[in-house]
């Protein structure tokens, strides 16, 4: 199945949902960088994950994808399931998964950015500012604080910025961190809880 995006002009964008039954967001985002270089899209595009429950199924993380050019569907490996509007394809539950995080894609009510525009350029140390200048983050927010950080507030990135879809933006959640500096809120290698007392 090929799906094709109507020609509505440049910003027109066609959301892919994708479900491989992914039990970890390290096994989602495998997918989604193996489906991105499998279908060799190009720059541009916006992958996200997104925590999905089907039915009475185990929750799992799905995936999505924001792409304007055509997309071969039967390129996608074995067992992944995937939706566009109405079009599904693929194993139903997982049909189902996809079309579920196809839709809060759509209406950026929910998703964890994985691959846009700018990821590469947002490593070490940078401003606030620099981070809204290079990629496609629409706002910093800082946890807990109503208030917006400054341009000039430095944040320090660990080489590990997983933005998320809230509201129609594309925001970036940190937390304080050392010197007056920011971190993302997401790291890349969390401690497990109680990985320090058995």
């Amino acid at each position: 199945m090929v799906l094709q995006q109507p020609d509505l002009g440049r910003a027109a964008r066609m959301i892919i949902g994708l479900d491989g039954g992914s039990r970890t967001v390290a096994e989602a985002e495998h997918l989604l960088h193996r489906v991105v270089e499998t279908l060799g899209l190009p720059d541009g595009i916006v992958g996200c994950t997104h925590f999905v429950r089907v039915a009475d199924g185990t929750p799992h993380v799905a995936c999505s994808l924001a792409v304007r050019e055509t997309i071969d569907l039967a390129a996608l490996p074995d067992g992944v399931g995937a939706a566009s509007g109405e079009d599904r394809t693929g194993p139903e539950e997982a049909a189902r998964g996809a079309a579920l995080a196809a839709a809060a894609h759509a209406a950026g009510s929910g998703g964890r950015l994985v691959v846009y525009p700018g990821r590469a350029e947002l490593t070490g140390t940078l401003s606030v500012a620099e981070i809204l200048a290079r990629s496609a983050i629409d706002r910093v927010a800082v946890l807990a604080q109503a208030e917006e950080p400054s341009p000039d507030t430095l944040v320090t990135t660990g080489d590990h910025v997983r933005p998320q879809l809230r509201d129609g933006r594309v925001v970036l959640l940190t937390m304080p961190a050392a010197d007056g500096r920011l971190m993302p809120a997401e790291v890349r290698d969390p401690t497990p809880c109680c990985a320090d007392h058995g």
